[in-house]
């Protein structure tokens, strides 16, 4: 039986998957996206419990939401520490961080690359739908896309916009190790 195995999976999964919450956040009020949105509540309702009280500690620079990096960080970190211990392998505290800070850059890059082939999705079969989420893509990848608009644009019709962001998001992605 490998225990060890199931629970480094398991607290892998649950750390990502809030980590991805809080960066999710983070980016809605970046694009200063709908909070009355449905989804954009759901957000603001389990990451709360941990940001507001680092909003206390930490101060925001300018318009980034550093408690919600900070956040992230030290939740990647802790992952990475009782991961280390449960297999148990001894890495140094500053390959633990800068793993971290990778992978939340890794985190951050796969997020918008699904965005954005969500967002090609939604625009070829589901253009007239009126889900809560299907904004919140648009104004999530609106701009990451911009650029790519301005330098190639729709030919024949045709937006290829995100292709390139997609290519460019998989270079980074490569760049990092991923």
């Amino acid at each position: 039986m490998n225990f060890s195995g199931a629970l480094i999976y398991l607290v892998s999964t649950l750390t990502d998957l809030y980590v991805c919450a809080i960066l999710l956040r983070l980016l809605l009020q970046w694009v200063r996206a709908d909070f009355y949105n449905p989804l954009s509540q759901f957000l603001i309702k389990i990451t709360d419990p941990v940001l507001v009280p680092a909003r206390r500690i930490i101060p925001s620079i300018g318009k980034l939401d550093t408690a919600s990096v900070v956040v992230m960080l030290l939740l990647e970190l802790l992952q990475l520490v009782v991961i280390s211990l449960l297999s148990k392998t001894d890495y140094g505290f500053q390959f633990l961080l800068l793993f971290a800070i990778q992978k939340l850059l890794i985190i951050l890059l796969l997020t918008y690359f699904v965005l954005i082939i969500a967002r090609v999705l939604i625009s070829w079969l589901a253009a007239q739908s009126r889900h809560p989420l299907i904004p919140l893509i648009y104004q999530l990848t609106d701009p990451v896309l911009r650029p790519f608009g301005r330098l190639v644009p729709p030919l024949g019709g045709v937006d290829l916009s995100p292709l390139f962001a997609l290519i460019a998001l998989r270079f980074l992605l490569l760049l990092l190790g991923w």
